[in-house]
């Protein structure tokens, strides 16, 4: 009798698990998401079920129908994960390891003692005395959300009338920002992708250039070795984004995401292993693939809703003038300033690829109309 292809369930539904269907499908791996909407990124291409992962028995119902249970979001209670776990389902990453993308107090005590922004947990603006600072949410925060740039008590007094408890960072004045992808199997197989420079704007990351241009090779050894080292400190199953600052030669942890990552959205086209297929690979404990690179650089823009709603039409402009772009719909609704897709171009020349991705995002946006 043929062995069964065993089935993951991925708690979320949005661009994340769409990425995740083509090498599902490529590997004969049975995707079944859970959702919110049946609208949902993913859920429009893949079979699922609509629930409320802040519902126990839903998620517990989703995950008896599911060899291994994975996230695409940082959303969901611990105490659900826990739950799950507690009916022997494997899920990965374990609660264990998820808390330290979802408690950033947690993931900085863990870390003290790495390269990080001094830090503290307060209540009462009166504990702190030196302005700016970095004032974050512990939880619930992403893609700007839940972070400020605090100028005095004034602005502090009033994030903490909505937020009783909030992280407080020192202000570090970096040269750049990067992140490194790195994967991890359960039986402590790892591997990482090229460091990537992460380019931001309104705390929203708009383009993505690896390997990163702007560091050394010595800061991109350092990086690397960090997020390898963090991933077995936090006991880390599947794909992880650490996200660094980087000063000099220095380097300082900002973030962990725990599932594959707008950062690393430049390995479908750019690496021999994608993210997503790295991310299926890890939870089931399949051997990893290979991370080397299909090319010199990857440059990948995130498309970003205008005023233009009509996607599609675009492309006749964009595929005549730049045949070599590889274009990525979401389909979410177009609304202003929202991720409804990215594109990537890979080559030897970064001043043409960065044109050519900036062109193409503007075009899509509404920005220009040539």
């Amino acid at each position: 009798m043929k062995k069964r292809f065993p089935t993951v369930g991925v708690i979320g539904a949005g661009q994340l698990a769409r990425m995740s269907v083509a090498p599902a499908i490529a590997l004969g791996i049975n995707l079944k998401l859970f959702a919110q909407s049946k609208d949902d990124s993913a859920a429009q291409i893949c079979e699922h079920v609509v629930g409320d992962y802040r519902n126990l028995k839903d998620v517990l119902d989703f995950a008896q129908e599911c060899d291994v249970i994975t996230f695409e979001h940082e959303l969901i209670p611990l105490s659900i994960i826990k739950g799950i776990e507690a009916q022997g389902v494997r899920v990965y990453p374990p609660s264990s390891a998820f808390i330290y993308s979802q408690d950033k107090a947690a993931m900085r005590a863990l870390l003290s003692d790495l390269p990080s922004p001094q830090w503290s947990v307060v209540t009462d603006s009166a504990k702190v005395t030196t302005f700016p600072v970095i004032a974050k949410a512990i939880s619930g925060g992403y893609d700007g959300r839940g972070v400020w740039k605090i100028s005095n008590r004034d602005m502090l007094d009033e994030v903490l009338s909505n937020n009783p408890q909030l992280l407080i960072e020192e202000l570090i004045k970096f040269d750049c920002e990067i992140a490194v992808m790195v994967a991890r199997s359960p039986h402590g197989q790892v591997s990482t992708w090229a460091p990537t420079h992460t380019v931001q704007e309104s705390g929203i990351c708009i383009r993505t250039v690896t390997p990163a241009q702007v560091i050394s090779d010595a800061v991109a050894e350092k990086a690397t070795s960090l997020a390898l080292l963090i991933a077995q400190r936090v006991g880390l199953v599947g794909v992880m984004a650490v996200e660094l600052f980087v000063r000099g030669e220095d380097v300082f942890i900002n973030e962990l995401a725990m599932r594959p990552h707008n950062s690393g959205h430049w390995t479908i086209e750019g690496a021999v292993t994608s993210q997503f297929e790295q991310h299926l690979r890890a939870i089931l404990d399949l051997p990893l693939g290979d991370p080397s690179m299909t090319a010199k650089i990857a440059v990948m823009g995130n498309l970003l809703g205008g005023e233009k709603t009509d996607m599609y039409r675009p492309y006749l402009h964009l595929m005549a003038r730049n045949p070599e772009l590889k274009v990525h719909q979401y389909m979410k609704e177009v609304r202003p300033g929202r991720k409804i897709g990215h594109v990537t171009a890979l080559g030897d020349d970064l001043l043409h690829l960065e044109e050519l991705i900036g062109h193409a995002c503007d075009y899509m946006s509404g920005e220009i109309d040539e």
